[in-house]
């Protein structure tokens, strides 16, 4: 044995987590049996939330670099899609929850006030670190989130608010994606020319079918300038910058393209890892709204109209949080610009080289 023995029990350190567990129900001499698995639910929680933070601030201190490093693109993507294995984990649990019934919650849910899962600190970490803003939150008790937390926690969260998020990181690593312009080659005119032609062919299509009547090709032709008009945002700069200072984009011009490129030829060598960092940003985004929404549906299930134990107004609010949370939504929205592959320009071979392993 190269290092002194180990024992399961002590390395795990199975004492004081196993005695962790302190049903108010049982200290007010009011024993309810279900009490003990609703901590362990949460103290699960809590446990998977840390191990997700510690796969986070990996991918963090590789993105938040000035140069990201290829050698750790594969290792950063890995951690992402382990983060989202542990959010669909953590979905399950809900099932382990309902098999408490509401007459069992309601055996002990008075001696919670006014403990809440809004209270979570590492739940609101992992929030803000992967780039949810404050403008995109819901206000809570008419209150700022962070304003449910210890003074320690509201202190420290201010210093993270401040710090460049994993969105703000991939923004910026998007917006430096070579490729997306060479000498002979400027991808978006290309991509622009493409869209236009396939549009144009689809209304000289609808004009020459004979068995379509003159209303029926005027309806369907509007139809196909209206979605082609969708693409004009992309296509110029400061169309783009007004609708993102509405709020209908968040990433920057440069960072959509890179994005569009991406998954457009996403099976080029050079792109899959990319393409898999973005699949995963999309996937933690679906998962915690998927988490948000049984959530919210639990809450109903055992509380009716009633106000949470945090003084919230329950199921309402978590089902607005579940609309509105979202963080990587340019990513969703970014297959409304996409155009099926027969109709993708291709690359310039001296680009493709590039993107392969070409020596």
């Amino acid at each position: 044995m190269k290092y002194p023995p180990v024992h399961y029990h002590s390395y795990l350190g199975l004492d004081p987590l196993l005695d962790a567990q302190h049903p108010k129900s049982v200290e007010y001499g009011k024993p309810a049996h279900d009490e003990l698995l609703f901590i362990i639910v949460h103290q699960t929680y809590e446990l998977w939330f840390k191990q997700i933070l510690f796969e986070l601030n990996s991918v963090l201190s590789t993105f938040q670099k000035p140069v990201v490093a290829e050698v750790e693109m594969g290792m950063a993507s890995a951690r992402l899609e382990r983060i989202v294995s542990i959010l669909k984990l953590i979905i399950g649990q809900i099932d382990v929850l309902e098999t408490m019934t509401p007459l069992d919650f309601l055996d002990f849910r008075d001696m919670l006030y006014p403990a809440s899962g809004f209270q979570s600190y590492q739940w609101r970490l992992i929030e803000t670190k992967l780039g949810l803003r404050m403008g995109d939150r819901l206000a809570y008790n008419q209150s700022p989130f962070y304003k449910s937390l210890s003074e320690s926690q509201q202190a420290e969260m201010m210093e993270i608010l401040k710090q460049p998020s994993l969105h703000d990181c991939v923004e910026k690593w998007l917006e430096r994606t070579p490729f997306l312009q060479g000498e002979n080659f400027n991808f978006w005119e290309s991509y622009k020319e493409a869209v236009n032609k396939m549009f144009q062919d689809d209304i000289n299509t609808v004009n020459r079918n004979p068995q379509l009547s003159d209303e029926i090709k005027k309806k369907t032709v509007e139809g196909l300038e209206q979605t082609l008009k969708s693409f004009d945002a992309l296509f110029d700069e400061k169309a783009f910058e007004k609708l993102r200072a509405e709020g209908q984009f968040r990433l920057s011009h440069k960072a959509m393209h890179a994005a569009l490129l991406i998954q457009l030829h996403r099976d080029q060598p050079i792109l899959q890892t990319p393409f898999r960092i973005i699949r995963a940003l999309l996937d933690i985004d679906e998962t915690m709204t998927t988490w948000r929404y049984r959530h919210a549906l639990m809450a109903m299930r055992m509380l009716g109209q009633k106000i949470g134990t945090g003084g919230s107004s329950g199921h309402k609010y978590l089902a607005d949080a579940t609309g509105k949370h979202k963080i990587f939504g340019d990513f969703f929205n970014l297959t409304t610009f996409l155009i099926p592959r027969s109709q993708v320009p291709p690359l310039p071979k001296s680009i493709a080289d590039r993107m392969s392993f070409h020596y």
